[in-house]
């Protein structure tokens, strides 16, 4: 028996070891070429046929190239001359003059210089088959019931589908990384493909030079215009300055500044002269009095030195000072003429500080005057300063104005230049491009390659077969190998039964003597005998094998067929079955249990007249109402509907079906129940208490995998008494087709020498 595990279908964890090699299995996909190479094969040659065919009916055209060189040298001599100046040409530059080359202007340029509507070569119409204006005709169906006169274009609409053939046949490419733009034209006239080729790059030529000139004269248009303003604002902007000026006696001194800035500059300067003077002046006064009241006689000041009076009585003073002393040492102090020298000592001491004093005041009256001028240069000073400080006020408004005067001054002079050159630059006929590779008249086709065409064509087949190919095997969801049966279902694979051609039904075919053996019935009731060293047989015997090893401890093993769906080929496995288990010795008992659809019955009892109905209802005995095949000795219940059994289900799991069961149980050793199937209806599932081991039976490619999964899954009890599965009516020749390395399937051709089909 199975584990109840197996309940969920296990998962490949082969597939998700993280080994970045199993992430694609090269086996399968070459399994799936080897099932899908003829539809590839078949699409890639109808895809070639037709490559042939485009090749065939297709106008050859030809492509005429020419050269064009966005030169960088020329473009430095015009930054110079130029008021502008141009940009260098870098990446969006070329890229934009790719783009101008495409452009509808230049191809109604080159229309209208070639004439090219007029011209019969041009608008001579595409005979190709499968040529855009020939495929745009047919999706156009208005024009299958519109008059000719309605459809005719007006010469507007030739001038615009000329420009637009133009423009769709032109090719510009940059070469490299260079400033060579490799323009080309394709028509089916190699005269004409280098004649247009030729114009474009001349109407290029032109309208790069026009453009230029055209800029430079707008721009000096413009710049007239401006320069009027701006003169105009210079005017009014200067005129204002000067009346602030005239308003608020703003007057400039000759070296730019004003008056008053001037006047309170220069009193500044006399104001610190002044207090200099007024600080030395205080000084000698001051010197001269501390003199006077320390009543220092030998005190030197300098105007006393340089006055005659105070040196001569200072010179009087010294000799009767000198003269008191000789006495008073040779006379002593009261001598009548030291006293009389020390008075004239006084005397004279006195008349020097008289003179000092004379002196103290004019050095008194020199401060005095100093101070005064301090004074008054101080009264100036603050107002000035008063003055200066409402004219600083009122200059912040003038540099404002004045400023403004210096901006519309400026940017009228810069303006009156750039308008004199661009006046003279629209007379340089100078151009940022030349030409560097003249167009030629091709002497080979471009187009159609051929070789490459039908090469191409035969790839979108082989790609158009694969998609076709991986569409088919995406929507195939049915078991092809035992791998499936394992990965989908987690149950064992017992084997696969080829499909048996002849499926006719015999059942004239009964021994008369005996009508209670088995009818021969067709080739597929009978393929065991027949072929006992078969793949056919030795899938039995794996089931056989499996239910001994999974029931082992049983001494009769009930076993039953079932399958998800109707004509899937249980009752051909089931008696099959029965009969190699006959054949080997054993005794079997193959009872058809499909009440409303009994399918064994009539393929080998057709001719029974009772059966298991009339064994559970009417309590017969077994042994008369069972079949026996003479050859294998198989013993066969068949199920006689004469009529729709509604309640089957009941039946199969009512006492009756048990007593039936533990009877048998005693007189055989295998006994199979052909089932129904599990899908429309519950039989399976009734009598499955009653079962030993389940044979699942798959019909190969026909069955999906959904449909078999949701329908045993559903049935946890019946799924773990299931031992495996069969696949059946496999086709052989289809069933190499999906042999993959390693697997069973791969090595058949080694180990069907073991097999006589």
């Amino acid at each position: 028996m199975l584990s109840p595990d197996k309940l969920t279908p296990r998962i490949d964890t082969s597939r998700d070891t993280g080994n970045e090699a199993d992430f694609i299995d090269f086996d399968k996909l070459i399994a799936i070429a080897r099932r899908q190479w003829r539809i590839v094969a078949a699409c890639a040659f109808a895809f070639a046929i037709l490559g042939v065919v485009y090749v065939l009916t297709s106008v050859p055209v030809y492509t005429a190239d020419t050269s064009v060189l966005i030169d960088r040298s020329d473009n430095q001599v015009i930054n110079q001359l130029a008021a502008f100046g141009q940009l260098d040409d870098d990446e969006g530059t070329v890229l934009s003059q790719v783009e101008l080359l495409k452009s509808d202007t230049i191809a109604y340029a080159v229309v209208d210089k070639l004439k090219l509507v007029d011209d019969p070569v041009f608008t001579a119409p595409k005979n190709s088959l499968f040529s855009v204006a020939t495929l745009k005709s047919l999706v156009d169906f208005r024009s299958w019931f519109a008059d000719d006169v309605a459809v005719a274009p007006d010469p507007a609409m030739k001038r615009r589908n000329a420009a637009e053939t133009v423009a769709g046949n032109i090719d510009v490419e940059r070469v490299g990384k260079s400033y060579v733009l490799d323009v080309s034209y394709t028509s089916q006239s190699p005269d004409l493909a280098r004649e247009i080729a030729a114009a474009i790059a001349d109407v290029y030529m032109v309208d790069k030079l026009n453009s230029k000139y055209e800029a430079t004269r707008r721009a000096g248009e413009w710049l007239q215009e401006r320069i009027e303003e701006l003169r105009q604002q210079a005017l009014d902007t200067d005129l204002a300055v000067q009346k602030f000026r005239s308003e608020h006696g703003l007057v400039e001194s000759g070296s730019g500044t004003l008056l008053s800035e001037q006047q309170l500059s220069e009193l500044n300067s006399q104001l610190i002269t002044a207090q200099a003077a007024t600080a030395q002046a205080e000084a000698k006064y001051a010197r001269i009095k501390s003199i006077i009241q320390a009543k220092q006689t030998d005190a030197i000041v300098t105007d006393v030195l340089d006055s005659s009076i105070s040196n001569d009585l200072r010179k009087k003073y010294l000799e009767a000072s000198k003269l008191e002393a000789e006495i008073e040492a040779r006379l002593g102090p009261d001598h009548v003429q030291a006293v009389r020298l020390r008075a004239e000592m006084a005397e004279y001491e006195r008349l020097m500080f008289d003179e000092l004093n004379r002196i103290a005041e004019s050095y008194q009256s020199e401060l005095q005057v100093a101070q005064s001028r301090e004074k008054s240069l101080r009264d100036s000073v603050d107002q000035a300063t008063g003055v200066a400080a409402t004219a600083g006020e009122t200059q912040v408004q003038l540099r404002e104005l004045e400023r403004t005067r210096d901006t519309y001054k400026n940017l009228y002079q810069n303006f009156l230049t750039r308008y004199q050159e661009a006046i003279q630059q629209q007379s340089f006929p100078i151009t940022a491009a030349r030409i560097i590779t003249i167009a030629e008249t091709p002497t080979k086709p471009s187009a159609p390659k051929r070789s490459l065409v039908v090469a191409f064509a035969m790839f979108l087949g082989c790609a158009f077969g694969s998609g076709i190919g991986a569409f088919r095997e995406f929507r195939d969801r049915f078991f092809r190998t035992g791998d499936d049966v394992r990965d989908m279902l987690d149950v064992e694979s017992l084997g696969v039964m080829p499909l048996i051609e002849n499926n006719v039904e015999d059942p004239t075919l009964v021994d008369p003597g005996n009508p209670r053996s088995i009818a021969r019935g067709g080739k597929t009731t009978t393929y065991v005998e027949e072929h006992p060293l078969s793949a056919f047989a030795e899938t039995l015997r794996s089931a056989k094998i499996a239910i001994d090893i999974s029931a082992a401890d049983q001494r009769c093993k009930v076993i039953g067929v079932v399958s998800s769906l109707p004509g899937e080929g249980k009752s051909t496995t089931a008696i099959n079955f029965a009969k190699l288990l006959a054949m080997q010795g054993a005794r079997c008992l193959l009872i058809d249990g499909d009440m409303r659809n009994p399918g064994a019955t009539r393929a080998i009892g057709r001719h029974a007249e009772a059966g298991l109905l009339e064994a559970i209802v009417d309590n017969r005995p077994l042994k008369d109402l069972i079949l026996l095949d003479p050859k294998t000795k198989l013993a066969f219940l068949p199920t006689v509907a004469r009529y729709r059994v509604p309640h089957s289900s009941e039946l199969l799991a009512s006492r009756g079906m048990d007593q039936l069961l533990e009877m048998a149980r005693q007189s055989f050793d295998y006994i199979i129940v052909d089932l129904p199937p599990l899908a429309p209806v519950v039989d399976a599932r009734a009598i499955n208490p009653k079962l030993d081991a389940v044979v699942f039976v798959i019909e190969w490619g026909k069955t999906s995998r959904k449909v078999v999964q949701s329908t045993l899954l559903s049935e946890p009890d019946l799924y773990t008494k299931c031992i495996g599965a069969i696949l059946t009516k496999v086709d052989p020749s289809q069933m190499k087709l999906y042999r993959t390395f390693g697997s069973s399937e791969y090595y058949y051709k080694r180990y069907s020498r073991y097999y006589t089909e």
